[in-house]
């Protein structure tokens, strides 16, 4: 078992900077997502862990020990790549069995080691198989049982269930946590898809032109986000933005979005009272804007008038595209909900669930 710090890490190639000045440190035993859009640096960062990759200044360290200069076969470290990258010509027990056999393994141990890996992830019935024998999703399970095997003191996954369909996607997410629980070992895994991010990690690192924009828990990141940028990525749908001024009006602090005004609530005014006569940006989630009839109650709620121009039912909840003046915006409502699509309809949103940032930084303001 190990932690793992990232300390002043930088990546470059030319004027290039994929990993700009990151630092991390990862607890032992802890599962730590890397997410953001493609090329924002994140499976970069995981390459220069596992030494795939150079760094170009800063130190890596996996445990106690300095990995700088320490080659990739040395880190005790394993990976599963996104290609899952099986040898077609060998059996599933030979693919496994492939990296412990090159490391001189006793025969008896790698037979029990693939044994043990093949129950943990229920491929014990297909160790004779070839790969192309195999489902997508049983090549996944091979490659991670490679991983295995190994019994490193981390493994690494880069978008390993990319290639996999929407629901064998969800089915291995979950096997994937409880190989983590398991195995009780640190995990690091990088996605670009902010669902896996939130549904497997004890706390996510969110990334963007190579710069670590926040980390914290799921909820946390959820709850708080220090920018635009988190606000916007962490969510599905994502956060809705509103460009606008807040303004002082009878002793009450006002957003003025142009086309709506809301009222923010008196016990969080105070927080905002230096933005007062100033541009801001407005957020609210889907999910804090209501039809009327079904609000939740308790909620300080402000009535908006707009156009719903699409609307999408998903069963247990209804997403409507709505337009207010230059706004357009994504509500989540009630499924018992009657809006129409092309007709004008009220919505409420739920005021004390808001987040304003500073359009200059795209800092939140705390």
């Amino acid at each position: 078992m190990a932690s793992v710090k990232y300390d002043h890490v930088f990546k470059k190639w030319g004027d290039v900077i994929a990993v700009n000045d990151l630092n991390l440190n990862i607890a032992d035993r802890e599962f730590l997502v890397l997410v953001g859009p493609s090329g924002c640096g994140k499976t970069t960062a995981l390459r220069c862990l596992a030494g795939l990759e150079e760094i170009s200044e800063g130190q890596i360290m996996i445990g106690d020990r300095v990995v700088n200069d320490v080659a990739p076969k040395d880190r005790d470290i394993a990976m599963v790549f996104q290609s899952y990258a099986l040898y077609p010509h060998m059996s599933v027990f030979d693919n496994m069995a492939f990296g412990l056999k090159l490391r001189k393994v006793p025969k008896d141990e790698i037979k029990r080691r693939v044994g043990q890996a093949a129950q943990v992830l229920g491929i014990e019935n297909l160790l004779d198989r070839k790969p192309r024998q195999l489902s997508g999703g049983q090549r996944q399970r091979v490659a991670v049982g490679r991983a295995i095997v190994r019994e490193p003191k981390v493994f690494l996954f880069d978008e390993p269930l990319s290639n996999l369909d929407a629901k064998l996607r969800v089915e291995t997410r979950a096997n994937i946590s409880k190989l983590h629980q398991q195995l009780q070992t640190t995990f690091i895994y990088v996605t670009h898809d902010q669902v896996e991010a939130m549904t497997m990690a004890s706390r996510i690192a969110v990334i963007n032109k190579g710069i670590l924009q926040q980390i914290d828990t799921p909820q946390h990141l959820y709850d708080s986000p220090d920018n635009l940028f988190v606000a916007g990525f962490i969510g599905s749908p994502a956060m809705n933005f509103f460009k606008g001024k807040l303004a002082r009006s009878d002793g009450k602090l006002i957003f003025d979005g142009g086309a709506f005004k809301a009222e923010v609530p008196s016990t969080r005014a105070a927080v905002y009272q230096g933005y007062a006569d100033k541009p801001v940006i407005m957020g609210i989630r889907p999910e804090n804007i209501h039809d009327p009839l079904f609000e939740p109650q308790g909620i300080f709620q402000q009535k908006i008038d707009g156009k719903v121009d699409v609307t999408e039912l998903m069963g247990n909840e209804i997403f409507l595209y709505v337009t207010v003046g230059e706004h357009s915006f994504v509500a989540r409502v009630d499924p018992r909900s009657r809006v129409t699509m092309g007709e004008k309809s009220a919505l409420t949103f739920n005021m004390n669930n808001v987040h304003f940032f500073d359009p200059n930084t795209e800092r939140a303001i705390r």
